[in-house]
């Protein structure tokens, strides 16, 4: 099997169901924006990290790629079985952030992204993951996804966060809180 089919060199790729659309469209702009996404995390769980988190990354990436899947099928014209997200995965990701959370000390105010490469590539993470939530909320206002696609989205970005302040102590990093200059 070739990795190259030259089929989208006019400019469109085909969804799961045969369908055809413009590479530049918003549905393809988001499964490639949740892809990004994966890739970063990859770069994270990477990082000489606690493998409980290398562990819970490795479940977000196959997370990932199921939101991918369910984005790039044309439901109209496919019966493939996909696999689905479900409010499971949300609620995985609300108890990685509880136990994080617990070990922390308390927030008072917004901190700067920073203080070790790999801390800063969980904020790289988390703003690609708000990109991708910005494209898949977009995409819904034409096209019905499924509400806990975009929940499990809101609540990973929310994750990403909290993992770069438990790295941030876990790797003896400085968390550089925002402290406007007002002049």
């Amino acid at each position: 099997m070739k990795i190259y089919t030259k089929k989208g060199d006019s400019g469109t790729t085909q969804l799961i169901g045969g369908t055809r659309i413009p590479k530049h469209s918003l549905r393809i702009e988001s499964y490639g924006t949740v892809d990004e996404l994966n890739s970063w995390i990859g770069l994270i769980r990477d990082q000489e990290i606690n493998q409980l988190y290398r562990d819970q990354l490795i479940e977000i990436q196959d997370r990932l790629f199921t939101v991918g899947s369910n984005l790039a099928v044309d439901n109209a014209k496919s019966n493939m079985k996909l696999p689905q997200v479900s409010e499971k995965d949300v609620e995985f990701l609300e108890q990685a952030m509880d136990t994080m959370d617990a070990m922390l000390p308390e927030m008072k105010s917004f901190v700067l992204p920073g203080g070790h490469t790999t801390v800063s590539y969980c904020h790289l993470a988390r703003c690609v993951c708000r990109r991708a939530e910005r494209n898949v909320t977009h995409l819904n206002e034409n096209e019905a996804i499924e509400a806990v696609v975009m929940k499990y989205l809101n609540r990973l970005s929310d994750y990403l966060f909290v993992l770069s302040r438990k790295l941030t102590q876990d790797l003896h990093a400085h968390e550089q809180p925002w402290k406007p200059r007002m002049d």
